[in-house]
């Protein structure tokens, strides 16, 4: 038979959409977004599963504008109190049904990208599946619970987040009523998109590239809703601006399959060097995916050709020495908190931190929308993956944190942006790691775990401190002396560091597994408060500028400095953005920023 993927990959573009996609690495044609004004209620009580109001219009007197979370303004609910129980209530048409490509023979899948913190998804009254974790996305086959009677079809999800619950991975969400010191607004049930898609019986559920460099190939790894009942072809191929580059046809009779294939790059009038992605030259490599069955699925894709590795002082890309210019990204917004306000705003979010001089960013205690993730893909920005922190230690809590980081890498691998895992941040939800021997375990516990998971990453066991068996040393520090950081950042002043503690008083390695010939990198320092514009509330950072030519001054002392170490492999500074009362942001709330574009991306050592 011939490969049908070869035709597709030559005039599918997925390096080329909109943006739009809300899973960009894996696009049908049939799909349709609910991003909406909906049904809404809040349960204060909890009494909504006994009332049954997924049967019934009545409790849903008012409306939000879905994705947005509804203590967010955005949403139009704007009321951020403690309100741990909220549901929704999504009218789905025949029509919508049509332009999500839905048909006899079919299966319809319902995606929600996230919901905080456990969910229930009833449609037309019946119960169809639920999921925990608040940062993961989750799909249901809603079509068995389609009622073929019915002219339009109800959508009903239960969220419930207690807002005092300290086991629950919650990042910055505070657990106060009012934002405190570095803790924000919470973000309760839905808040990323969702969304309907039309898939064949059986289709492709998950489809990852994974690269090997030297050896000029790349293997996809695809997995299945079901097993196949008998053998079914499965055609693949990758390709670059409509040329292909690379095409196999495997029989499939398992759940997944690897299927590995040669970038025969020279052999088709492509250089190798313009095949790889890295920063300044994102290229990306169409994919394209056809499973044979009675009704066909057809995917496509991309992939990013790259290696990242760990070398003796720096982080390696493509077998060459990475030094990165990164900044602490919280992905905060004004109006709608912890979700982008537009489509665009997620494209301009990653152009502005390429603007301003970096090569990199750091994801800072949340999972980032994976089309935002795209624009890192598209335009060049390296990120590292990290996710809200629980801020206790047990069984649960380990749990909760341990699922949602499996579907976290599970969900991201596939995006070439994204070159280390961060699971833990300052020790948060690991108090006591230095004398308890089991948050010591569950910190190497899981590092190895998301090392299983995906081994083509680095991963940092605990970024900032207490080190237990990372990839990487990282450190968080806050001194604003450029005389006192210089002496640092040297050989002799590391050694006292490693032989004492750190900037924080706490010991940057802890046990015996953890190797010090690895790079180290400054992941956190700077956070100079300037406030450009009056403002109510009480603003703070880790030291403070008078006016624009002070915080030029100061910014300009620290960056000298760290640009001067002689072992640092690269740095993080904090922070992109003003975020609430931390006003120690590059730009304001607003993504203005505080000085020059060409001043700051001079003083970030563009």
């Amino acid at each position: 038979m011939p490969n049908h993927a070869l035709a597709l990959v030559k005039t599918s573009r997925a390096s080329q959409q909109d943006g739009s996609h809300p899973r960009p690495t894996l696009l049908r044609e049939g799909w349709l977004s609910l991003d909406r004004l909906v049904g809404f209620a809040h349960d204060d009580a909890q009494v909504g599963l006994d009332e049954h109001w997924e049967r019934t219009e009545a409790p849903f007197d008012r409306q939000i504008q879905l994705p947005f979370a509804p203590e967010t303004e955005a949403s139009g609910i704007d009321e951020k109190g403690f309100h741990p129980c909220v549901w929704y209530r999504i009218v789905v048409t025949s029509d919508d049904l049509r332009c999500a490509g839905h048909a006899d023979g079919r299966r319809l899948l319902l995606h929600l990208g996230a919901v905080d913190h456990e969910a229930m998804v009833f449609v037309d009254g019946t119960l169809v599946g639920s999921h925990t974790g608040g940062q993961t996305a989750f799909s249901l086959d809603i079509t068995s619970a389609l009622d073929p009677q019915a002219g339009e079809h109800v959508i009903t999800v239960r969220a419930l987040e207690d807002p005092l619950e300290t086991r629950q991975p919650r990042g910055k969400q505070d657990w106060m009523e009012e934002p405190h010191v570095i803790w924000y607004h919470r973000t309760t049930g839905i808040w990323r998109t969702v969304w309907l898609e039309s898939v064949p019986p059986l289709h492709i559920s998950r489809l990852v590239w994974r690269s090997d460099v030297p050896n000029g190939s790349v293997t996809a790894h695809v997995e299945f809703n079901r097993r196949p009942e008998q053998p079914v072809e499965l055609d693949l191929a990758v390709g670059h601006e409509g040329r292909v580059l690379a095409a196999g046809s495997v029989l499939v009779d398992q759940r997944a399959c690897q299927v590995t294939l040669e970038l025969s790059g020279q052999n088709n009038g492509v250089n190798y060097e313009q095949l790889l992605w890295q920063p300044g030259q994102p290229t990306l490599l169409d994919t394209a995916a056809v499973l044979h069955t009675e009704v066909p699925d057809q995917v496509t894709g991309y992939l990013g050709f790259r290696d990242v590795a760990v070398g003796a002082d720096r982080m390696e890309l493509n077998f060459r020495p990475a030094v990165l210019r990164s900044v602490l990204e919280q992905g905060y917004w004004p109006s709608s908190h912890l979700t982008p306000p537009s489509l665009q705003a997620m494209r301009e979010e990653v152009q502005l931190i390429l603007d301003l001089g970096f090569n990199s960013a750091r994801i800072h205690q949340k999972v980032e929308d994976p089309r935002l993730v795209f624009w890192a893909d598209k335009l060049g920005l390296t990120l590292w993956g990290e996710a809200a922190a629980a801020y206790s230690f047990d069984s649960l809590a380990v749990q909760w944190l341990t699922q949602e980081w499996v579907e976290i890498v599970r969900a991201y691998e596939g995006h070439p942006s994204i070159i280390a895992w961060v699971p833990f941040n300052e020790s948060w939800g690991v108090t006591h790691l230095a004398r308890d021997e089991a948050q010591q375990a569950y910190t190497r516990g899981l590092s190895d775990l998301v090392r299983a998971l995906d081994p083509t990453r680095p991963v940092v066991s605990n970024d900032g401190w207490e080190h237990t068996d990372s990839d990487l040393l990282t450190i968080h520090d806050y001194e604003w002396q450029g005389e006192i950081l210089a002496a640092r950042y040297t050989d002799e002043g590391l050694e006292r560091m490693l032989g004492t503690s750190g900037p924080a008083g706490r010991a940057i390695a802890l046990g015996t597994d953890q190797a010090f010939d690895i790079p180290v990198i400054l992941t956190e320092f700077g956070g100079v408060e300037f406030v450009t514009a009056p403002s109510a509330d009480q603003t703070w950072g880790y030291s403070s500028a008078r006016d624009a030519e002070d915080f030029e001054k100061r910014v300009r002392e620290i960056m000298d400095a760290v640009k001067a170490s002689p072992i640092l492999g690269g740095y993080c500074w904090t922070q992109l953005t003003d975020t609430l009362q931390e006003a120690n942001g590059l730009c304001d709330e607003n993504r203005v920023p505080k000085l020059p574009v060409e001043t700051l991306k001079e003083l970030m050592g563009a």
